[in-house]
C-alpha cells in the first residue's frame, strides 16, 4: 500500500474495526474478505466507484443494491460512509487496512508466501503449525502467491520479518557474499 493511501486508510479503517465486537468481528472479516475479492475481480466496479464524475447518489444506489443483501448492515453504513466522504477511489486500501487491523484483534496473523509451486496440503498445514509457534498467533491466514521465478523454495513475510529460503534468495546472498552483481 502506497504511503498516502495508507494514511487516507488508516483512520477510516481504525474506526471501522473499533466499532466492531468481539462477537461481530468474524462477520465483519468476511464481508471486508467479500468486499475485497468483488473489487479485485471487477475493474469495471472500481473504476465506477472512484469516478469523480458520477455523482454519491447513483454510487450509494449501487452500493446497497450490490452488496446490501450480501453483507452485514454496519458493514454496508461503513461503505455509505466511505461514499458520502468521498473516499471511494482509495476503497481498496481501507478495505485492506480494515483487514490487517481486524486480523490483528482477533489475534490473526496474515502470512504471504511466495512459493516456486503450489504447497501440498500437508506442507501448508506444517508451515502453520510452524508459524503458529513462532509468532504465538490464534490463527495463521497464509496468502500463498505462485512465483516461477524463485526456481525453488519459497520466501515468508510474517509483519515486517521477511524468511527467505528460495533458490534465488540464496544465490542473492551468495553474489552478495562474493562482491559479485546478479543480473
Amino acid at each position: 500500500m502506497k504511503p498516502k493511501n495508507l494514511k487516507i486508510a488508516q483512520p477510516y479503517a481504525q474506526a471501522f474495526i473499533e466499532l466492531a465486537t468481539k462477537e461481530s468481528l468474524p462477520t465483519i472479516i468476511k464481508d471486508l474478505q467479500f468486499l475485497s475479492f468483488n473489487l479485485e475481480q471487477s475493474k469495471e466496479m472500481q473504476k465506477f466507484l472512484s469516478n469523480p464524475v458520477i455523482k454519491l447518489e447513483a454510487k450509494k444506489n449501487f452500493l446497497k443494491s450490490t452488496f446490501g443483501k450480501k453483507i452485514e448492515k454496519v458493514t454496508l453504513q461503513f461503505l455509505l460512509v466511505i461514499c458520502d466522504r468521498q473516499k471511494l477511489s482509495y476503497l481498496e486500501s481501507i478495505i485492506e487496512r480494515a483487514l490487517e487491523l481486524s486480523y490483528k484483534v482477533s489475534s490473526i496473523e496474515l502470512v504471504k508466501v511466495k512459493a516456486s509451486v503450489s504447497l501440498t496440503n500437508s506442507q501448508e498445514d506444517a508451515l502453520i503449525s510452524k508459524l503458529k509457534s513462532m509468532t504465538q498467533a490464534d490463527q495463521i491466514k497464509l496468502s500463498v502467491q505462485i512465483d516461477p521465478k524463485l526456481l525453488g523454495g519459497f520466501s515468508i513475510q510474517v509483519g515486517s520479518k521477511i524468511i527467505d529460503t528460495s533458490i534465488q534468495g540464496q544465490l542473492k546472498r551468495m553474489a552478495i557474499h562474493l562482491g559479485v552483481s546478479l543480473i
